[in-house]
């Protein structure tokens, strides 16, 4: 490898799309929907593709096998995955199965400093990704009914499996939080949010 790149989901969902065939960016785009990869890949902007699919060629896990040429469409680059390549995709898929990598989410964080609002206001906005939540795992569970009833192997939606039980265990926890919150067990004084405010800390 001529220069080392980072593992991420997307690269890893590239290199192992590779492993199936050769492929151009729109066809990898193509297959992460088709195959259902987008609930646990963010390739919603293809900029962000390409700048993964250049690094990998860059770090020499990938190379570029020929241009396809047709009139109903620019010409496209289809790429192969190489020997290092195969190599890394091994290890980027044991680590990442294997250890837990603390990846810093925007809902913990945004918990810390709830104290920010009221407790009326938390409880409101609280619910609001509850119902969000409930959406959620209502279309999960449509999703692994259909999925059951084509017949599919019980490996090929583990991720979605995997999903669902982390979407309803939030469900559950936040269900208690708004509850609590409506019911006056949890709550704050009234005058903690001004410790945030620039006016009320002294110099």
């Amino acid at each position: 490898m001529s220069s080392p790149v980072r593992s991420s989901p997307l690269a890893l969902t590239v290199l192992a799309l590779l492993h199936h065939k050769p492929l151009h960016p729109y066809g990898i785009q193509r297959l992460i929907k088709q195959w259902g990869k987008d609930q646990v890949v963010n390739v919603g902007q293809r900029a962000g593709l390409y700048r993964t699919i250049e690094r990998l060629r860059a770090a020499g896990l990938i190379t570029v096998g020929h241009t396809e040429r047709d009139q109903q469409y620019p010409e496209r680059t289809v790429y192969e995955i190489t020997a290092s390549g195969r190599t890394v995709t091994r290890q980027w898929l044991e680590q990442m199965l294997a250890v837990p990598k603390q990846e810093y989410p925007e809902f913990p964080a945004a918990l810390s400093y709830v104290l920010m609002l009221t407790p009326s206001e938390a409880q409101e906005i609280l619910q609001q990704r509850l119902d969000h939540l409930e959406r959620t795992r209502a279309a999960l569970d449509t999703t692994l009914a259909a999925e059951t009833e084509r017949g599919l192997p019980r490996v090929s939606t583990l991720e979605l499996e995997y999903l669902r039980t982390v979407t309803e265990a939030e469900e559950q926890w936040l269900r208690s939080v708004v509850q609590d919150l409506a019911s006056g067990h949890l709550t704050w004084p009234a005058e903690m949010p001004t410790a945030f405010d620039e006016s009320s800390t002294s110099t």
